[in-house]
């Protein structure tokens, strides 16, 4: 038996399944009657992490919204990691909406991640690693007992727990 164990906290996207989600959502837009001839269209960019919705008007690009994330949620991409932006005129009467994909656990939150573990008082220990937080035991138990207070009690955006050995 291993004299102590860890897991990390993170906050990640599947890159794959977000793509897929995108193409997914675009294609509905192309087929659905309601969107024919309209300018409604979604736009994945990996590199920054951002998704960019097109149409006519806010209400249609609520709808839009919607659609996307059906389509994240089926794939089991977080719906929670959508940072919403500001609404904002474009080209040929239509809005735009840039939506951040929020990755890493921000240096604030990782410091409260810390607070709430050393609050449980159990024998664990908590470090900031970069944009995550790697958690160690010698119980198992105490390991999934920070990750059940974490899962309720945790940032507004979503958290994964990987690497538990």
């Amino acid at each position: 038996m291993a004299d102590s164990h860890s897991f990390e906290v993170v906050s990640e996207i599947n890159h794959a399944g977000m793509h897929n989600a995108a193409v997914q959502a675009q294609h509905e837009i192309a087929v659905r009657f309601d969107f024919k001839g309209t300018h409604a269209s979604i736009e994945f960019d990996k590199k920054e992490n951002t998704l960019t919705i097109l149409a006519d008007h806010k209400g249609q690009l609520e709808t839009v919204l919607q659609i996307i994330k059906e389509k994240m949620a089926r794939r089991n991409v977080p719906v929670g990691a959508l940072r919403r932006g500001k609404i904002e005129d474009a080209t040929h009467d239509t809005v735009r909406e840039t939506l951040n994909l929020h990755t890493g656990i921000e240096s604030d939150d990782a410091r409260k991640i810390i607070k709430d573990i050393k609050q449980l008082k159990l024998k664990v220990q908590a470090q900031i690693l970069e944009d995550k937080v790697r958690v160690t035991g010698k119980k198992l138990d105490e390991l999934q007992a920070v990750i059940a207070h974490l899962k309720a009690n945790g940032p507004e955006y979503p958290l994964q727990f990987v690497n538990l050995t």
